[in-house]
């Protein structure tokens, strides 16, 4: 072993075999004959035909022509295919349409292999492609296709199997084999979590399937295919796994959302109907009124009222509920007085247009004795993570499947407080006895550039983190970090753009930045109103360019 695993040259077979063991050791129940048929035919070939199939693997694309293909620790390309060739994961007489034949030939090489065909030879490769589909609507193998070229063209038939494992292995499709590279370049460092045998995401076959076709199903809605097609399909899943049941919530709520903006109205209702993704009752209320379903989305409103699911929905309800009755002709409602905020109205030179108008802010309000950070949400998240880091991070099962997540798969499900409730308290606690302060400096240093969902390394240097920790009172921060429990995914949002601090005083003030014509955003008031119910200082700046008054 070399102290640096970059160092040795096959440092990518290396990585891809730890996928293999890890797959074995914990989803030997659910990989396919084929696939456990793979695992071992793979370690049974020569290292350098191994090599060579992991580096395609890792390649774009499924079509590699030999001559391009030059990997020093490989040697000679030609011996190292042969054993995939008998294997059948490489075919060198795979059947290629036209348009896939152009993705792999030089403008050159396709005026060599069908210029009789190429009316105009000094036009664009890409205007060749039409005229020559017409004229060759069969599929045939390269060398049918450009014998003049002696050359050799490698097609992996493997990639959907690898696709298989590497969804089995990372639980999505997004994250590919680079992520070891990363890791090993310290580029990106993970958490060492206590993964156990038993925590996967995927626990059977029919699970393994059904996250390969909802991505799949992803990708078409995506690509513009029929909705009505894609839902039916997605409807007819049976999914007993409740993270496959969130991913599928958030896929029908996206397809809910794209036939609303395109006012497909009965489609968006009868998905927001059946989808208990968050948000999706709130989306079912708007398109009903929108439709002049004024009655069934009263009821439905009412319904929500007496059980908001979130502080959004609550606000939502608030200016709804009103407006809805007032259209079935009912008495008018008095809407509760918006709170008056603290306001700051500031004319100021526009120094610099490159600039944001929470920089020239930031410039104007900031002294020696009040310094002013450009923080948004990143401070706020970033102590809470800090301090919270061992309830994040617990070993739960269904909340860590690999070693190169950022933070808990269940970060976002409903019961993800719930089911670390000791945990948060116990760091919670801290704020109590004063020990939070040791606690979150210590961790700033232990754990520095560990990826994680709540904390901002690149926004948090020491010096803010110390005024933050010195003019902070730990009672502010408790609340803060009680409302992101209780709404995750809404609450890391909509906090203000400034702070500043007075270290003399050990006081500070939160400023939310608007330029002109700019207009508080709901989760933005959602911070502002909770922020003035626990008395805690916070002002809105409204900024006016001082040319554009003169």
């Amino acid at each position: 072993m070399t102290a640096n695993p970059l160092d040795d040259p096959f440092y990518y077979l290396n990585n891809f075999k730890q996928v293999l063991d890890w797959l074995e050791h914990r989803y030997a129940d659910v990989l396919s004959v084929e696939e456990q048929r793979f695992i071992h035919e793979f370690n049974q070939l020569p290292r350098e035909s191994r090599a060579l199939l992991v580096r395609l693997v890792m390649r774009k694309g499924v079509h590699f022509r030999a001559s391009k293909l030059h990997y020093v620790e490989i040697g000679d390309i030609g011996c190292a295919v042969v054993p995939l060739v008998a294997l059948g994961w490489i075919d060198e007489q795979c059947p290629l349409s036209i348009d896939a034949l152009f993705n792999v030939l030089l403008k050159s090489e396709v005026l060599q292999c069908f210029g009789v065909a190429i009316d105009q030879p000094k036009g664009k490769k890409s205007d060749w492609l039409p005229a020559l589909t017409e004229q060759f609507p069969e599929a045939k193998s390269f060398n049918h296709w450009c014998a003049a070229l002696n050359e050799r063209l490698f097609s992996l038939t493997i990639m959907g199997l690898c696709d298989r494992l590497r969804l089995m292995f990372f639980g999505n499709l997004y994250q590919d084999w680079s992520e070891f590279v990363l890791a090993d370049l310290g580029i990106f460092t993970y958490e060492k979590v206590d993964i156990g045998a038993d925590s996967r995401g995927l626990r059977s076959r029919d699970d393994v399937d059904a996250c390969f076709f909802l991505h799949d199903c992803q990708v078409r809605f995506e690509s513009g295919e029929d909705i009505a097609d894609i839902v039916e399909q997605i409807n007819s899943l049976t999914l007993p796994n409740p993270w496959l049941q969130r991913r599928r919530g958030k896929l029908m709520f996206q397809i809910g959302q794209h036939c609303e903006r395109m006012s497909h109205f009965s489609t968006a209702i009868s998905l927001y109907r059946d989808c208990a993704y968050p948000g999706a009752r709130v989306r079912l209320i708007r398109v009903l009124e929108r439709c002049a379903e004024y009655q069934l989305a009263l009821e439905l409103a009412t319904h929500a009222e007496h059980a908001p699911e979130s502080a959004a929905e609550r606000q939502h309800l608030l200016r709804v509920l009103p407006r809805l009755r007032r259209k079935l002709g009912g008495p008018a409602m008095k809407r509760a007085p918006a709170r008056q905020m603290l306001r700051l109205d500031l004319q100021l030179p526009r120094i610099d247009p490159s600039l944001s108008v929470e920089s020239h802010v930031l410039a104007h309000l900031a002294q020696t004795c009040a310094p002013v950070h450009y923080v948004e949400n990143s401070l706020i998240n970033s102590l809470f993570g800090l301090l919270c880091w061992p309830a994040i991070f617990a070993p739960l099962p269904g909340s860590f499947f690999h070693p190169f997540q950022r933070g808990p798969v269940d970060l976002h499900a409903e019961d993800f407080h719930a089911r670390r409730a000791d945990l948060f308290q116990a760091c919670l606690a801290e704020l109590d006895n004063g020990r939070y302060i040791q606690t979150i400096r210590d961790r700033y240093t232990a754990k520095w550039g560990v990826q994680s969902p709540f904390v901002f390394w690149g926004a948090l240097s020491e010096e803010l983190l110390d005024q933050a920790l010195d003019c902070l009172p730990a009672e502010h921060l408790k609340h803060w970090f009680n409302r992101l429990l209780m709404d995750i995914k809404a609450n890391r949002a909509g906090m203000p753009d400034l702070i500043q601090f007075w270290p003399q005083d050990k006081t500070y003030r939160m400023i939310e930045v608007k330029g002109p014509g700019d207009r508080l955003q709901d989760n933005q008031l959602r911070w502002l109103e909770f922020c003035h119910e626990h008395q805690m200082p916070i002002a809105v700046c409204y900024v006016q360019w001082a040319e554009q008054s003169a």
